[in-house]
């Protein structure tokens, strides 16, 4: 009897070779392009049954996106560098430590008018989900903000 595995025989395997794309695409390009493929058909199939005024504002404003994810096309995103991200960055972060703010805001709000019956032990122990997301999103925008705090400047040269 032969109790050698016949799944260990070598087979041969086919390298199949992928094609390579015959251009190199800019990410912006392809976002300007798969929006279009998607958002043409639908002004297309929508113009028809709108009122003429809200046909001509949506095909208008369909014009305007084309214009607009054109320009975007343009910009060529080796060419930022890291100091010109720092405004962004900053504005990401205290967009998440504002957010987070005011949604603890809002869920005490909704707590304190729609549940008066629940004292805080009870309020955290029902809500603690919410709290947690809150908390964090605004900790994240924390964290964001110091390490932009802590990034070194470049030096500028003196004349």
């Amino acid at each position: 009897m032969d109790f050698e595995s016949k799944a260990n025989t070598p087979t041969p395997t086919d390298n199949i070779e992928f094609a390579q794309p015959t251009t190199n695409r800019k990410p912006l390009e392809l976002l300007r392009d798969t929006e279009a493929l998607l958002r043409r058909p639908t002004v297309a199939t929508l113009s028809p049954i709108l009122p003429p005024t809200l046909s001509n504002r949506f095909q208008a404003i369909s014009s305007l996106a084309d214009d607009s994810f054109k320009e975007l096309a343009e910009i060529d995103i080796d060419t930022i560098s890291d100091f010109e991200l720092r405004p962004t960055r900053i504005f990401v972060g205290l967009s998440f430590v504002g957010f987070g703010a005011l949604m603890i805001l809002v869920l005490l709000l909704y707590l304190n008018t729609l549940h008066r019956e629940l004292n805080t032990v009870e309020q955290i122990r029902q809500y603690w989900y919410q709290y947690v997301w809150f908390v964090s999103l605004g900790i994240a925008g924390m964290f964001i903000l110091g390490r932009e705090a802590m990034r070194p400047m470049p030096k500028r040269r003196k004349f």
